[in-house]
């Protein structure tokens, strides 16, 4: 690449910034799922997919409103209201 190592490229870069960003909301919906599963047990497979999905700065605003829930019906208007 005209004497340029891979990884010093703007392509390379972006893909590597991409690749850690998806690495951290994955690694926040399990810590936030697993918080969840622990206060209300079970969560439905749908449930489990919608927050699975959620953006990471989304999932940290979860992460901190979680600890007010005192129920499923909480975290659903929670989800409704983001």
């Amino acid at each position: 690449m005209l004497g340029m190592r891979l990884e010093e490229s703007r392509v390379y870069r972006e893909a590597k910034e991409e690749g850690q960003l998806e690495g951290r909301q994955q690694e926040a919906a399990s810590l936030v799922l697993r918080q969840l599963s622990r206060r209300f047990r079970e969560l439905s497979d749908d449930l489990s997919g919608r927050i699975s999905n959620l953006p990471l700065s989304v999932l940290e605003d979860l992460s901190e409103a979680l600890l007010d829930f005192n129920s499923v019906d909480d975290l659903l208007a929670w989800l409704e209201a983001h």
